[in-house]
């Protein structure tokens, strides 16, 4: 039996400009996805993935070909598709995936729940790309699109420097290890942001991005040099003023916690996943669980 796993991600800095070329902070989680499998003699891929809880939440079976994957028992299940679309890819990229006189039995268990938007889709795609023996960027590319920062995550286990090259990634390990990282929470927003229509909206809305990104790459080389939470804070707002100007939208705080007593940062997508808090632990708790977002995570408790 083959065992792969990826890790998750949260993007820190940069969110949207990294797809210009702006030099991201990113985070790997602790919550990931693991792929495991298994020979069997029918030529079939039998797929089923498996939720946080444990629970089957999608399965299908696939014929196998020597030049594509199709579905055994047609349902029009959008999930199929996509897998299908996935597994198609990785075969053109490399033609022997998949090339066999067996078939498979496959499992993909997700540690985290699919809404946490910490990247169902691309540590799936990140162990197939594993399985396959295949670039992972270049899958990532011709399957989903997007920066590729989230595959950079998943094949790391510490903060990483992530920006593209003459459209090339470039990922660089560096050290995140502050003194008040205690003081640094991820809160949900109870809903999922579509990465792909928050690239939509970038594209559409952005302006005097050269610029923009120039003071982005500072504010990222900055957090990293960071000593006190008020040096943070302050990195915060300056860098959602400056994200919030060119993607013409408002900045989280300002449109739903004008009275957090903090600095709250969107990552990612604005609108929809995860938010990074600061504070005392007490007081960020209490502000949003009464505002009824109880999903509220340490930083250490998420990042590795």
């Amino acid at each position: 039996m083959l065992r792969f796993y990826s890790h998750g991600k949260l993007l820190l800095t940069a969110e949207y400009v990294v797809l210009d070329g702006a030099k991201a902070l990113a985070l790997p989680t602790k919550y990931g996805q693991s792929l495991t499998v298994k020979t069997i003699e029918p030529l079939k891929l039998i797929w089923k993935s498996i939720d946080y809880k444990g629970e089957v939440w999608f399965e299908d079976i696939f014929d196998i070909s020597n030049t594509k994957i199709s579905q055994f028992v047609r349902n029009n299940n959008p999930v199929s598709k996509r897998l299908i679309e996935i597994l198609n890819a990785a075969k053109i990229l490399n033609p022997e995936f998949l090339d066999t006189n067996n078939g498979y039995e496959v499992v993909s268990t997700l540690e985290f729940p699919n809404n946490w938007g910490l990247g169902s889709s691309s540590t799936l795609l990140n162990n197939i790309a594993q399985w396959a023996k295949i670039d992972a960027f270049i899958l990532s590319n011709i399957t989903f699109g997007g920066s590729g920062y989230d595959i950079a995550c998943a094949n790391n286990n510490t903060a990483i420097l992530y920006y593209l090259k003459h459209k090339k990634p470039k990922v660089e390990s560096v050290l995140f290890n502050k003194n008040y990282l205690n003081e640094l929470f991820f809160v949900h927003l109870n809903r999922k942001q579509n990465s792909r229509d928050s690239i939509k909206t970038y594209r559409k809305n952005k302006s005097n991005t050269e610029t923009i990104i120039d003071k982005i790459n500072t504010i990222t080389s900055n957090f990293l040099k960071t000593e006190t939470l008020n040096e943070f804070n302050s990195l915060i707002n300056e860098h959602e003023t400056l994200i919030g100007a060119i993607t013409n939208q408002t900045p989280i705080k300002q449109r739903l916690f004008k009275d957090f007593k903090n600095e709250i940062k969107s990552l990612g997508g604005w609108n929809g996943d995860f938010i990074l808090a600061t504070g005392k632990k007490d007081y960020v708790h209490s502000y949003f669980k009464e505002r009824d977002y109880n999903t509220i995570i340490d930083y250490k408790d998420m990042i590795l």
